[in-house]
């Protein structure tokens, strides 16, 4: 049986929270870049599943799917791939992000079978609007999993009914859009993360966009926590020559942890 999300969470002051794609460049290469984000400080990984039509994605989380779809990835060997990782040393919380016809697909039961297989924490399903949501969010209470909650700018009066639910994390949309690289952060972030922190009672953590130092030095007193994919997944499909080779992949994660420190060097400073 998994030891409970609370215990598998660091005790640090900011949550960092990466995502990746399960898959991506190689499973294999997965299971080295989840490790090297845990020893740069994360404080929980989110495992993406590669799927065909991911609605809240933009280009280069699109890319990293469709490498990993070529690799033959899917839901099932991706939870596989955590018990991998469990060996190996992941010690951190691990949530499973997917759109949900991949959980549909397989079957909801299988789906917690797995989950309790191979060590998985939570599951976030970012298609399906939280008034859908219930009867997965209590299978997930009954199996000892967190169901995150996605809350963003639009939820206007919903914003309340939600952070009532919420579990482990809340995840803050910084803007509206698909996921990717942002420049900038739009201004209206601050009174929005503001207002959820006035209803939420668990850490609360804001993604989309977050790709810099000076990024996060801007939220690091307006939440709790920071989620970066596409800057992530960026770097990695910058090195995937290096990094699909057994013989650079170590300078090529060495590139890609001082990367994450350098953005991370306002919260860990």
């Amino acid at each position: 049986m998994n030891t409970t999300f609370t215990n598998r969470l660091p005790k640090a002051e900011k949550l960092f929270i990466p995502f990746i794609v399960a898959g991506d460049p190689h499973p294999e290469v997965t299971i080295e870049i989840a490790l090297t984000l845990q020893e740069a400080g994360a404080s929980i990984l989110e495992l993406g599943i590669p799927y065909s039509d991911p609605l809240a994605d933009g280009p280069v989380i699109q890319r990293a799917s469709a490498r990993a779809l070529k690799n033959g990835v899917t839901l099932e060997n991706s939870m596989n791939l955590v018990s991998e990782m469990r060996k190996k040393g992941l010690k951190i919380p691990v949530i499973i992000f997917t759109y949900y016809n991949p959980v549909l697909q397989l079957g909801e039961e299988n789906f917690f079978a797995l989950a309790r297989q191979n060590g998985i924490d939570g599951l976030l399903v970012p298609d399906l609007p939280f008034e859908e949501s219930e009867d997965l969010r209590r299978k997930c209470e009954d199996e000892g999993l967190k169901f995150i909650s996605l809350v963003a700018p639009t939820s206007s009066s919903r914003i309340e009914k939600i952070a009532s639910h919420a579990q482990g994390f809340l995840y803050c949309v910084s803007s509206l859009g698909v996921t990717g690289v942002r420049n900038s952060l739009n201004n209206e972030v601050y009174s929005f993360l503001q207002e959820v922190k006035r209803y939420s009672d668990i850490p609360v953590a804001v993604g989309f966009g977050i790709s810099s130092s000076s990024q996060v030095e801007a939220l690091k007193d307006h939440c709790d926590g920071v989620i970066m994919g596409s800057a992530l997944i960026q770097k990695i499909e910058e090195h995937l020559p290096e990094l699909v080779n057994e013989e650079t992949r170590a300078t090529a994660l060495y590139h890609f942890k001082n990367f994450i420190r350098d953005v991370l060097q306002p919260i860990n400073s």
